[in-house]
């Protein structure tokens, strides 16, 4: 049994500093990197691929909406058109840097509220696979587990899916992830996120609203890079993994 555990990094800004993506890379498989619209920009794009290329984690192409204000976390209404240019050219953006260090892309996985609404909308899924696959199909679509719209968008554009589950955040009973607006649906203790990860991977298994387990299954893991103890979590997240017999693999190009 083997499962990839990615992180969303490269989410600094200029002078501003996100997390300590080093910390987290040294955990993880595979790398979730912005590409400059909800965060990053040329420069944290450059060291970061430069990092993961240092490390052997696998690259991830991490695009969002154009909101850095809001950390491409608020729902917006976009055109698919509009959506679609903007993945492939964040894709593209990103795919440069990779070239430039001597490696490729993986997958591609959305960020924020374009993640949350391609995951119900399928409009939107449709045009960020698009996106995706002008970019390259080779590229892996990785997307919520629960999502058979995410799914039968990949697929329809000749994609191949991955699923993903969140190891530091609770569901719904419908596998959608709760909003973060809610109390506790960001799980910040270490163990916690471990115990979670091990019950997915192992079980099927996932905490969701009033303690409801939901069944799920995952290709790959996620642990967020911006979260307070980030580099703890990854940490006994691959700890807790490889104790119960889980082997780390990133996702096969």
């Amino acid at each position: 049994m083997t499962v990839d555990l990615n992180a969303d990094v490269g989410e600094s800004f200029g002078a501003w500093s996100m997390g300590d993506d080093a910390g987290v890379l040294a955990h993880v498989s595979s790398a979730n990197v912005a590409c400059g619209f909800h965060a990053g920009d040329p420069q944290v794009m450059d060291r970061t691929v430069a990092l993961c290329a240092r490390l052997g984690v696998a690259l991830g192409a991490h695009p969002g909406y154009f909101a850095l204000r809001g950390f491409g976390r608020r729902p917006q209404a976009l055109d698919p058109a509009t959506v679609e240019a903007d993945v492939l050219y964040q894709v593209g953006a990103l795919a440069g840097f990779a070239r430039a260090h001597g490696t490729r892309l993986v997958h591609v996985k959305p960020h924020g509220a374009l993640y949350n609404q391609a995951a119900s909308d399928a409009a939107l899924a449709r045009a960020v696979a698009r996106g995706v696959a002008r970019a390259g199909r080779e590229l892996v679509f990785v997307g919520l587990a629960s999502s058979q719209v995410m799914r039968r968008a990949a697929e329809a554009e000749g994609l191949r899916f991955a699923a993903e589950a969140f190891a530091d955040r609770r569901y719904e009973v419908d596998g959608s992830l709760q909003s973060r607006q809610l109390a506790g649906a960001v799980l910040t203790d270490s163990q916690a996120v471990a115990a979670q990860g091990v019950a997915i991977v192992r079980d099927g298994l996932a905490v969701a609203a009033r303690g409801a387990r939901e069944p799920l299954r995952a290709d790959t893991l996620c642990v967020h890079g911006d979260t307070l103890g980030a580099v703890e979590n990854a940490r006994a997240l691959r700890a807790a993994l490889e104790a119960a017999g889980i082997g780390i693999a990133p996702l096969a190009p």
